[in-house]
């Protein structure tokens, strides 16, 4: 994806954790995507992060979407992702992907990767790796109208 491209739509997704979305039930809110894996060890350092994340801007309108991106076959039994889940008590909707369509709707490659989309659902920021984090945040504060000396 480029920037300022649209947000594509949640297709194809294996199985809903927390809720489905739409993307039509995402517009008029700023979203972050976020890509992760259970096998991958950087995306469950960043998950306490989208939990805090989500608790701390819900007043912004943020909205939080998961998609969880298996990256070997035994990444795509189902228990182990939802046990993840719930040991991260992430409370976000959780797209379970297993056949990549939603990966591959987002042209996404990497987990952890965040894709951060403006209130019109307009990709503003894209970043790859645990360590992007802190500019996910700076960008987040900008979309969200936040000045950094608020957060």
């Amino acid at each position: 994806m480029k920037l300022r491209d649209e947000m594509p739509e949640f297709v194809g997704v294996t199985e809903w954790v927390n809720g489905s979305v739409t993307k039509e039930e995402l517009r008029g809110s700023p979203v972050l995507v976020h890509f992760w894996a259970i096998s991958c060890h950087l995306c469950k350092e960043s998950l306490p992060m989208l939990n805090e994340w989500r608790e701390k801007y819900k007043d912004h309108g943020l909205k939080i979407v998961g998609v969880h991106m298996p990256r070997s076959e035994k990444d795509t039994e189902i228990g182990p992702v939802k046990e993840t889940i719930a040991q991260y008590n992430l409370q976000h909707p959780i797209a379970i992907d297993n056949q990549h369509a939603v990966t591959d709707a987002f042209e996404n490659q990497y987990v952890p990767a965040f894709y951060l989309f403006d209130q019109d659902l307009k990709l503003r920021h894209f970043q790859a790796g645990e360590k992007g984090l802190k500019l996910v945040q700076r960008r987040l504060h900008r979309i969200l109208g936040i000045e950094e000396t608020e957060a």
